[in-house]
């Protein structure tokens, strides 16, 4: 499961419930948005990325941090998605 699934089903051990939540709340305080936004913008990318790749979504990790661009500070979103293979299609 997610990290977000986790947070909202409750599964695991209470030490890693408890980092799980803090987890998302230190993610959705960062980009200033709810965790239901985070949670709908996951799926959203699962989606699109899985039309072209096999995703591994138990180790999938997307946050949003601050980082320097130019002069300014901005906010970005991080995602670290591990691919399993390749799909095999035709357009």
């Amino acid at each position: 499961m997610s990290l977000f699934t986790n947070f909202f089903k409750g599964q695991g051990s209470s030490s890693d419930i408890a980092k799980s939540r803090l987890k998302v709340a230190i993610t959705s305080d960062r980009a200033v948005c709810s965790p239901e936004l985070m949670e709908q913008m996951k799926n959203d990318i699962i989606q699109v990325i899985s039309k072209y790749v096999d995703i591994d979504t138990d180790e999938l990790d997307i946050k949003v941090a601050k980082t320097e661009v130019g002069s300014e500070t901005v906010n970005a979103l991080l995602a670290n998605i591990p691919i399993k293979g390749s799909r095999n299609f035709r357009k």
